[in-house]
């Protein structure tokens, strides 16, 4: 299913490549750390940092995440404990200090536990999500009202779909959609090339258990 898919532009300039970098895993297992995770405000930071891998202040993610810096700080601090973010370099005599990544990848992985903590942080990452829709359509819907007109097609998508995958095809879709992601993360976040916008993204695969299953051939049948 599809919603508002935007029509090709033949005059789209090419995607920026990816950056030549080593890439650095970074993997929370502790169910510890993946409760310390269920917080809006530090979900938000993750995405930021490792989805530009710029460095940012306290008083930076507070201003988008609606914070004070202060108590951005705390939330640093929680994320530095478990090894999620560090303190960056800073050049000069800054007088506020810089948060980055700890690495360049992020992931959750419960390692199988009942009752799994990193639901909690779906939820977050869906609400966090929805709160992106939702800021989108107003500020359209102002837009709107003050008389001004899109100059292109909707550069909205959505899509849904449901497949019947084994463990190596779900590895594989996996493995393949994040390399084609990373293809158009920017060469150099600090330089946005001309007429780029900031997109969110979110990609998502569960297991749905709510349809019948998959006919399987009877016993003996050719």
């Amino acid at each position: 299913m599809n919603a508002e898919t935007p029509t090709a532009e033949s005059t789209a300039p090419p995607a920026a490549k990816r950056r030549h970098r080593p890439e650095k895993q970074v993997e929370i297992t502790d169910p510890k750390a993946i409760r310390a995770l269920a917080h809006a405000a530090r979900l938000e930071v993750i995405s930021e940092l490792y989805s530009t891998q710029v460095s940012r202040t306290a008083t930076e993610l507070a201003a988008q995440t609606g914070l004070t810096p202060s108590a951005m700080s705390y939330h640093l601090r929680a994320l530095q404990k478990w090894g999620i973010v560090v303190p960056a370099a800073t050049a000069g005599d800054a007088r506020e200090r810089r948060w980055k990544a700890a690495g360049t990848d992020f992931t959750i992985h419960s390692l199988g536990g009942v009752a799994s903590p990193e639901l909690a942080v779906l939820d977050l990452e869906l609400e966090a999500y929805r709160r992106r829709v939702l800021a989108y359509a107003k500020t359209r819907n102002e837009r709107r009202e003050r008389g001004e007109t899109g100059d292109g097609p909707s550069s909205v998508v959505l899509a849904s779909n449901l497949l019947y995958l084994t463990p190596e095809q779900r590895s594989e879709l996996t493995r393949r959609v994040f390399d084609l992601l990373r293809d158009y993360e920017l060469e150099d976040p600090d330089h946005v090339p001309d007429g780029a916008e900031r997109m969110a993204t979110m990609w998502s695969m569960i297991p749905d258990d709510r349809g019948p299953a998959a006919a399987k051939p009877e016993a003996g049948s050719a």
